[in-house]
């Protein structure tokens, strides 16, 4: 059952990001060249979702599929790390016209051009999971 459930959602979120344009192409550079507020409104629109959303969550106690009471463990911050994990995202985002939420929908959408942006996706998270511990954190 809460594989059901799950699958509705992904469906309900497929549909989401078709209907709001976010996974145009056209949108994603549009917003990269500063020409329209378009993405950054529905970027905005899921942020200032999801904190009450999490906040809800966190006061009910709520547990994760694994058990434990849900929770954020804020990192240190460091401005170089940030800085340069966004940069290299922005930059994946902006020549490929996509991020790693939308592929599957534009899969699913019928750009088969994007499954290479997945498989490329998933080779870069088993190399990451290769050179973790290698990494600073």
């Amino acid at each position: 059952m809460r594989n059901l459930l799950f699958a509705l959602l992904g469906v309900f979120f497929g549909v989401l990001m078709t209907k709001s344009e976010a996974i145009s192409w056209f949108r994603i550079h549009e917003m990269f060249r500063f020409e329209s507020i378009h993405m950054y409104g529905i970027i905005g629109v899921a942020v200032c979702t999801s904190i009450p959303v999490f906040w809800y969550l966190k006061k009910r106690k709520t547990k994760t599929l694994k058990g434990s009471l849900l929770a954020y463990k804020p990192k240190n911050l460091n401005v170089t790390r940030f800085l340069s994990a966004g940069t290299i995202f922005g930059l994946g985002w902006a020549l490929l016209g996509a991020c790693p939420g939308p592929i599957y929908v534009m899969i699913g959408g019928g750009f088969m051009i994007f499954g290479v942006v997945l498989i490329g996706a998933l080779i870069g998270t088993f190399l990451y999971g290769l050179l973790r511990e290698k990494l600073p954190h």
